[in-house]
């Protein structure tokens, strides 16, 4: 991390978490961030779904919720970007305060309530997007909505044409009754409305279901079943918590989703299972906790594809998407492994 970079984080971390997000923002869009371009390598080079990624390194959803920074992350270093989440009206989300620093626990926790500009606005961004980079959408309900479900489809129709990949969101802890639509009649009747949105798309887009981290084991069987029977592209593991095992700080009791460094034992636990249910046959994107090379080295060995972070950006600056995929690369060079491809579950057994 640079100087610079050190000293704006430190700068960013006495205010006030959103406004801060925000002014990270603008300086990304202002060119005051650290772009490095391209980190990739022929280990990190990685299929994943039909995509074609430069390292698996993703940056989640939530960081650039309504598709202003495109141009810059594509630069960033990492290997895929994904945006939103976004609903089919413009929503203003939560009261604030609403976002919560947990320093003390490596973590953060938010109630944003999939605030954004609408799909209009968002498709619009969309379609001036830079040629180069792997962008794919976060699809979301609105709060208000009478039919969520139709809403995931809504927004992929409107924004799909210029996607590499769309993500149905039905695991944030922030809008009434969406974690509802992960049970198995209802999140079977969700994907075969974005299946058939999905088929009037001028080309062939890969979907990701993204799940919640505090699911039972008959609701990963499920899902594991129904990504298996659907057609779904991927499974990204995990979203927020809502537990609050062992933490520290006195923001522990606000209400949401926590991430962070307390969630990485949690989700990788639910993404080696996924792994075993569905006999590696379905791509998956770790998520959650992820700090460092060794992190994403673990997801990968547990039985990631790919993985993605954000809360760690705040700690660790923008940079930090770079750092890992070029660490990490030294990691698949350093115990004999060509590909990520190789080293996908082979720890598997260490989550059971």
């Amino acid at each position: 991390m640079s100087a610079l970079e050190q000293i704006g984080l430190a700068a960013l971390r006495q205010i006030d978490p959103e406004r801060a997000h925000g002014l990270a923002l603008r300086a990304l869009r202002a060119g005051l961030a650290p772009m490095p371009g391209v980190v990739t390598s022929h280990r990190l080079r990685t299929q994943m779904a039909g995509l074609d990624l430069p390292n698996p390194i993703g940056l989640a959803a939530g960081f650039d919720k309504n598709a202003d920074c495109l141009a810059p992350l594509v630069r960033s270093g990492f290997g895929f970007v994904e945006v939103g989440a976004a609903t089919p009206r413009p929503q203003p989300g939560n009261p604030k305060p609403r976002l919560f620093r947990l320093s003390e626990d490596r973590a953060a926790i938010n109630r944003f309530g999939f605030n954004n500009d609408g799909m209009e606005a968002i498709a619009a961004r969309l379609a001036a997007r830079p040629t180069e980079g792997v962008i794919g959408l976060n699809l979301g309900a609105n709060k208000d909505s009478t039919d969520k479900s139709a809403d995931f489809a809504r927004v992929l129709r409107h924004c799909g044409a210029h996607l590499d990949f769309a993500t149905v969101n039905v695991s944030s802890p922030n809008t009434e009754k969406l974690r509802d639509l992960q049970g198995k009649e209802a999140l079977k009747a969700l994907l075969t409305g974005v299946m058939q949105a999905r088929r009037e798309l001028p080309a062939p887009l890969p979907i990701f279901l993204k799940i919640a981290p505090d699911l039972s084991e008959s609701e990963i069987e499920d899902i594991a079943s129904l990504a298996l029977d659907s057609g779904v592209s991927a499974i990204v593991a995990t979203n927020t918590t809502l537990s609050r095992d062992g933490l520290r700080s006195a923001h522990r009791d606000q209400a949401g989703g926590l991430s962070g460094a307390p969630l990485f034992d949690r989700s990788t636990r639910v993404l080696a299972r996924l792994y075993r249910l569905t006999e590696g046959e379905v791509p998956l994107i770790g998520v959650g906790g992820i700090g460092s090379a060794a992190d994403a080295y673990t997801k990968i060995r547990a039985g990631a594809s790919a993985v993605q972070l954000y809360t760690a950006l705040v700690y660790q600056g923008l940079s930090l998407g770079a750092r890992i995929a070029q660490e990490l690369d030294a990691l698949l060079a350093r115990d004999g492994f060509a590909s990520v491809e190789a080293a996908v579950g082979t720890e598997n057994g260490k989550w059971t």
